[in-house]
């Protein structure tokens, strides 16, 4: 594909600066600067300048400054300014699509679904900029009213992951922006030239508005960026997406300085299928959930719990319906693109090479893909596994479109053993008895913190909190009341008499 004209579009020269303060473009002398190739082709797309400690410093002064003026707009008027973002996302969609698609690796489809997920919080943002309520309270004193509000809490942090290169940035940015907080975003280094035409279109629209630099910031790098982000106390909120591994760092570090962070980390998300599922509804979702973007999403189905009465008939099913899948460019009309890099290959080709080892078994596919066509060493066959969901492997999240079909006997032992994994991200059962969708949805049931009757675990809309427990992180992003994480409460005592009583009845006289 030739994505220069793309990248020209959407203002992204082929030598491209990584850090940004809103409109203005920093350099620095020295900066690293790495070349971005696409796991479509191997093709080099456009060099990235990283950042670093001193650009990193200018930008967060640039952020505090500018803080100071966006936080004094009235909500609504700062929702206006994310309505005209999103209409600068609607007027550029094809081209970020494009873009996001190329240098991720996702299918064309889906980059579009990204962008439209941007633009659909962004619609998110521009209402709740009218919805920022806080609660008045009855004071057990009389003349007294209680009540309490929210305030922004000033500079957001946002890591972000290559697998959602800009709509997990949208969640975060919208939301904190309206509730009154300027933002500093640290992409993946593997996706960074999605987050600079983003940037760029954002700086359109400060631009326009004559608002400050500052309140939407750009930093590229690896993870030293990340860590210089966690450790400085001027950031107040630290919202990170990644891997266990990672989000364990930036919360043990933002939290040793007492600073809030935001965690939507790994995912070991399970489908059951119970003896009352609709069959073909299920499989369209789990092939979807299992090898849509070649299982790189948090929520990517990863384990496959079958009522032993059916077993046999879905691992028919999915061995069919695998076998029409095509693999190839994304921008071309095949439904699985390839992984990230050759990297993520070799986690692949491990994993499934221990589940033989713990006493697996590889129903189809477990190959990668070879010829012209996948020159660029990124592209895998999706597999379909048996297996246990002790088993080391399956305990762990490969970031890979692998997908372990496990029996069950009574619903019980099926949640138990969805819930058997150290992450808690998405759930979902198969199934058209009322009873059962009730039980696994009652305090006995899905231990996630998404958990969904007839649909699959991937594919969540941007009006419900998106968020996991245990090893997932426990944060909430996107939808819901989920715009509180970017805010602080205070809780306000008003007198309007001419007494001071105490609460609790205490008496106190000088």
């Amino acid at each position: 594909m030739n994505i220069q004209p793309v990248l020209s579009r959407l203002g992204i020269k082929a030598d491209n600066a990584g850090t940004s303060t809103g409109i203005q473009w920093l350099a620095a002398a020295g900066s690293q600067s790495k070349t971005i190739h696409s796991p479509v082709d191997a093709k080099a797309i456009g060099n990235v300048t990283f950042s670093d400690a001193q650009q990193v410093e200018e930008v967060i002064v640039r952020a505090q400054q500018a803080f100071v003026e966006w936080r004094a707009l009235p909500a609504p008027r700062r929702g206006e300014i994310i309505r005209q973002f999103g209409d600068v996302l609607r007027a550029n969609k094809e081209d970020l699509g494009s873009l996001v698609s190329y240098e991720m690796g996702k299918i064309y489809q889906e980059g579009l679904g990204e962008v439209q997920e941007m633009i659909d919080i962004c619609d998110f943002a521009v209402g709740l900029s009218r919805q920022l309520y806080g609660l008045t309270m009855a004071s057990e004193r009389p003349n007294h009213r209680m009540m309490e509000q929210w305030h922004p809490l000033g500079i957001v942090g946002i890591i972000s992951a290559f697998n959602f290169p800009v709509a997990v940035w949208s969640w975060n940015a919208m939301l904190a922006a309206v509730c009154g907080n300027v933002c500093i975003w640290k992409p993946s280094e593997k996706t960074p030239l999605s987050a600079l035409a983003c940037q760029n279109l954002t700086a359109q629209v400060l631009k326009k508005n004559n608002l400050p630099e500052g309140i939407f910031n750009l930093v590229n790098g690896d993870y030293r960026i990340g860590e210089i982000l966690a450790k400085d106390e001027r950031i107040a909120l630290v919202s990170a997406t990644g891997s266990v591994r990672m989000g364990k760092i930036v919360g043990q570090t933002v939290g040793a300085r007492l600073g809030k962070s935001l965690l939507e980390l790994g995912g070991n998300n399970a489908i059951i299928l119970s003896p009352h599922a609709n069959l073909d509804l299920a499989m369209r979702a789990v092939v979807f959930g299992a090898a849509g973007t070649a299982g790189q999403r948090c929520t990517s189905t990863r384990r496959l719990i079958i009522h032993e009465s059916i077993y046999e008939t879905v691992k028919e099913k999915l061995i069919k319906a695998y076998g029409q899948l095509t693999i190839g460019n994304p921008l071309e009309g095949n439904l699985v693109g390839p992984l990230i890099d050759t990297a993520a290959v070799e986690a692949y080709t491990k994993a499934l090479e221990q589940l033989t080892k713990e006493g697996g078994k590889i129903l189809f596919g477990g190959k990668v893909m070879e010829g012209e066509a996948f020159q660029s060493g990124c592209y895998v066959q999706p597999a379909i596994c048996e297996a246990e969901n002790h088993f080391d492997i399956v305990q762990a999240e490969t970031f890979a479109p692998i997908l372990y079909l496990m029996r069950y006997t009574s619903l019980e032992e099926a949640i138990a053993l969805q819930n058997g994994v150290r992450q808690g991200l998405s759930s979902s059962i198969f199934t058209d008895n009322l009873q059962e969708a009730e039980i696994y949805l009652s305090q006995g049931g899905s231990d996630c913190g998404i958990a969904n009757v007839n649909i699959g675990t991937s594919g969540a809309e941007i009006g419900g909190a998106f968020g996991g427990e245990k090893e997932t992180g426990g944060g909430r992003e996107s939808g819901s009341d989920a715009w509180k994480a970017y805010m602080r409460r205070q809780t306000n005592t008003i007198n309007y008499g001419k007494e001071l009583p105490l609460a609790q009845g205490i008496t106190f006289t000088i």
